[in-house]
């Protein structure tokens, strides 16, 4: 198996765990945030700076990679590692969130789906085996079953009749995968109803596949729905394989979706906010270009140890934004990143020392100002 994952603390207090996922000679530590690079980039961040604030595995997104540069060019250069010249981890998705969300005219058939171009118009398809040819020359260390991601509050039947065909789609990736140095993960769906989510878990499990994502949150539901389905479907979910949530990743998201099991997150909220001039701190969220900041001389964070904090002030950071110069969203997209590594780090700790329950209410407190 080229995937291989040790479940290795239960917190007392939490019920959260720790464990270590090994593949393709390299070890990360669980619970971990992955990083996106979309289009086999970290927007902004050259790949050592990645290698800085990450936990060594990043995320890359088979839709845009397939559209541009195509996914033959990226296996010339030997695959989405060469490609970027990063030489650690990378997951990619199976493009399947982004036919839904993206394209335009979508008609779904047994055999895949039919749709148009984001933005050209141009007739697409893609089918389970084609998202597997992709992602197998775009050779990631772990790829994603093609799966459809219906909305959350789609109607039970249609949802029913979905993940049936999701499990069917899932059989035929499987079967079509031939690459031995990449992990397969299954994509468990169906919304907001229990009885799916578990039958939709099931249908994966007979396949067996190395590890298994959670689908179709942070799209739009509420918190309350996201953690009742977590609360749900995690403790069904394998010890023995990492369980991936897709898509999650604010702060309040990662530590409780971490008591309630998950082992790995992307998102690119820590990005995006970056480039609109959102910093995360200690003592939460700040927007950067604000005329109060103009002439404060302190650092971002105090509490950051990183190169941004350590070195600019908020002053300077405010002109860069101000002045729409690159190297202010390069700055804040370092930090940010850093802040959720940090983050993740101190969620294993409290893990291992059993007390993730008091972190999550103490980080509450003073990041969102409110007790859990």
């Amino acid at each position: 198996m080229v995937l291989n994952f040790e479940e290795k603390h239960i917190c007392k207090q939490s019920g959260a765990r720790t464990g270590v996922l090994h593949i393709n000679g390299r070890t990360y530590e669980t619970p971990m945030f992955m990083p996106v690079g979309t289009q086999a980039t970290v927007k902004t961040l050259a790949p050592e700076e990645i290698d800085e604030v990450s936990e060594g595995m990043i995320l890359a997104n088979t839709y845009h990679l397939w559209l541009q540069p195509g996914a033959d060019i990226v296996a010339a250069h030997g695959g989405t590692k060469d490609f970027m010249k990063w030489n650690k981890g990378l997951l990619t998705d199976s493009g399947g969130f982004q036919v839904f969300s993206l394209s335009n005219n979508r008609k779904i058939t047994e055999e895949g789906v039919h749709f148009k171009h984001h933005r050209s118009g141009a007739a697409l398809f893609l089918s389970p085996e084609e998202s597997i040819a992709v992602q197998e020359k775009l050779g990631a260390d772990i790829i994603m079953s093609f799966d459809e991601c219906p909305p959350f509050d789609s109607p039970y039947d249609y949802m029913k009749d979905s993940i049936a065909r999701t499990s069917r789609w899932a059989a035929r990736g499987k079967a079509a995968h031939k690459r031995e140095n990449q992990a397969l993960f299954g994509i468990i769906q169906g919304g907001p109803f229990d009885d799916l989510r578990e039958r939709s878990l099931n249908d994966l499990l007979e396949l067996d596949f190395d590890g298994y994502s959670i689908g179709g949150l942070s799209v739009g539901e509420t918190k309350k729905e996201m953690y009742a389905v977590l609360d749900f479907i995690t403790p069904k979910m394998p010890k023995d394989k990492p369980r991936y949530l897709m898509g999650v990743g604010t702060p309040d998201d990662l530590i409780e979706a971490s008591i309630k099991g998950v082992d790995m997150f992307d998102c690119v909220n820590p990005t995006r906010l970056a480039r609109h001039g959102s910093a995360y701190t200690a003592d939460g969220a700040i927007p950067i270009k604000a005329a109060r900041y103009k002439d404060d001389m302190g650092p971002l964070d105090a509490d950051c140890a990183c190169k941004v904090c350590t070195t600019y002030t908020r002053s300077y950071l405010r002109h860069l934004f101000k002045g729409e110069e690159m190297l202010g969203p390069r700055l804040v997209t370092y930090h940010n990143l850093h802040f959720l590594k940090q983050l993740m780090r101190s969620i294993r700790r409290a893990i291992e020392e059993d007390r993730l329950t008091d972190f999550r209410n103490t980080f509450f407190a003073r990041f969102y100002g409110e007790t859990k």
